[in-house]
């Protein structure tokens, strides 16, 4: 049987979980997350780019124990058990905007002199780079990996409304429909997690932690998809302090697609990372070889960050459609019943029936080697448990089935009958909830020339910096044309 995990290559650890599961959307992490947490009675480890303790963790399907916001949340936790210590590490940078949220200084005054709540900011990094992991252990029992972020915006049902109260943030700015991803596991690899966020605490500084103890913290209401299964932990980490950098996540990504036998289905922020783009033209290239679909959002989020991520979409979708002459490449948007656009923040690649993969890395060059970042992968294998196999399937159905606005039943019928994910798609479209096709923009001068040059995108410390100086006073310039066109 051949393994796709090579702890030499492309991973950093693999051991069994007793049990794992993937959580789709923030409502429901955000439940497991509750759940899990209160049932820890030693150690709870949250890593995070970002951390508002304001966010409400709202349900809508039940009745929750204890405070809805997270902060208050954290102070009833250490309240009710005088044993519990919690430790909150999160990126340096997005702090110092954050700090100045509502309540938020206040929070992180009384915290700092909370003898078992430990807040410490992370700097170990390159400048421009950020502690992009979403990783949280409780007990060395369970840990949860993924895309989610315990911060505004994220919140969200799988119906994806265009009129959600629940989804308000603190600021009372609805950020509009989100969609995301993490997964649960427990066992042997939530204890390799929970090494490996005692040592990302260690570099960034923190304090000896408290042991955990044994201590059964899994969700009661989340079902396991898996049981007693390889899962693999994969890292980015940017070459820091002259430690060497680790790029295990891109290797593995590369090694995925090179995998895939019949289907590739990909969730992901961005598409703009070169690498990934000659590794899909590479299996677009071979006759018969596997169809690709990719769900992206409609325009990246923020100012400046349409410009550049966008761009560099448009040139390398563009490069691919060129060569792709079996027509086995999709490029999607996620759309609400109302039309609007879904932001795609979930980090997901699933490969045929055999390997789903699930993180904080996107497919652009800062995930690839700049940023730190921390993914999840588990492999069936070859041929492979049939029930994990059966499983992988039906999260790759039950995400279609949401982007789709139908059920995963007729998502299994119509894959039956085409073996095709974008004969399904396009079979299951709608005048609702949908996924419509990527358009090429055009792109004007100033695009090209951002989507040209990796300065805001970079693959390592040495690409954002090398070479700035000759081009920082054009990269000013290029943006000054963009404010003027777009003001």
């Amino acid at each position: 049987m051949k393994k796709i995990f090579d702890e030499s290559r492309n991973c950093w650890r693999v051991d069994k979980a007793a049990r794992a599961s993937v959580i789709v959307d923030a409502e429901n992490y955000f439940r497991y997350l509750r759940q899990s947490m209160a049932k820890a009675r030693h150690r709870i480890i949250l890593l995070g780019w970002d951390f508002d303790a304001r966010v409400e963790m709202h349900d809508t399907e039940q009745n929750l124990v204890g405070p809805l916001e997270i902060g208050r949340f954290v102070d009833w936790l250490v309240d009710k058990n005088p044993d519990l210590h919690i430790y909150i590490l999160r990126w340096d940078t997005g702090a110092i905007k954050s700090m100045f949220r509502g309540r938020t200084l206040l929070t992180l005054i009384r915290w700092r002199f909370h003898p078992r709540i430990h807040l410490k900011l992370d700097r170990k990094h390159p400048v421009g780079a950020a502690q992009h992991q979403k990783v949280v252990v409780v007990d060395d029992d369970t840990a949860f990996c993924g895309g989610i972020d315990i911060t505004d915006d994220r919140w969200d049902t799988r119906s994806h409304d265009e009129e959600q109260p629940c989804r308000t943030p603190p600021n009372n700015k609805d950020g509009g429909p989100w969609h995301d991803a993490a997964m649960a596991v427990q066992g042997p690899v939530a204890k390799n997690l929970s090494e490996f966020a005692l040592a990302r605490w260690s570099v960034a500084g923190g304090t000896k932690m408290v042991e955990a103890q044994d201590n059964d913290c899994w969700p009661h209401e989340l079902k396991a998809r898996f049981e007693n299964v390889d899962v693999a932990i994969s890292r980015t980490q940017p070459e820091y302090d002259d430690k060497p950098a680790i790029t295990e996540i891109e290797k593995l990504y590369l090694d995925l697609i090179a995998s895939a036998k019949r289907h590739i289905y990909a969730e992901s922020q961005y598409f703009a990372s070169r690498k990934i783009a000659i590794a899909i033209a590479k299996r677009l290239k071979e006759k018969n070889g596997p169809e690709i679909v990719i769900v992206n959002p409609v325009t990246s989020e923020g100012w400046l960050e349409p410009v550049v991520m966008d761009s560099k979409r448009a040139r390398l979708v563009k490069a691919l459609m060129d060569i792709d002459h079996e027509n086995r490449l999709r490029i999607f948007h996620a759309l609400n019943a109302a039309g609007s656009p879904i932001y795609i923040h979930a980090k997901l690649m699933i490969i045929d029936d055999r390997i789903i993969r699930v993180g904080s890395s996107n497919m652009n060059n800062r995930s690839l080697g700049f940023d730190t970042e921390c993914d999840l992968a588990l492999d069936a294998g070859e041929p492979g448990n049939p029930l994990v196999r059966e499983q992988i399937a039906n999260v790759r159905n039950d995400l279609l089935a949401e982007h789709l606005g139908t059920t995963v039943d007729r998502i299994e019928k119509m894959f039956g009958e085409t073996d095709s994910l974008i004969e399904t798609i396009q079979l299951c479209r709608s005048s609702g909830t949908t996924l419509r096709d990527y358009q090429l923009p055009d792109l004007n001068d100033a695009e090209n020339f951002l989507a040209e040059n990796d300065v805001l995108d970079p693959h390592s410390a040495d690409d954002n910096f090398a070479g700035l100086s000759r081009k920082t006073g054009r990269v000013a310039e290029m943006i000054q044309r963009l404010r003027s066109t777009r003001s």
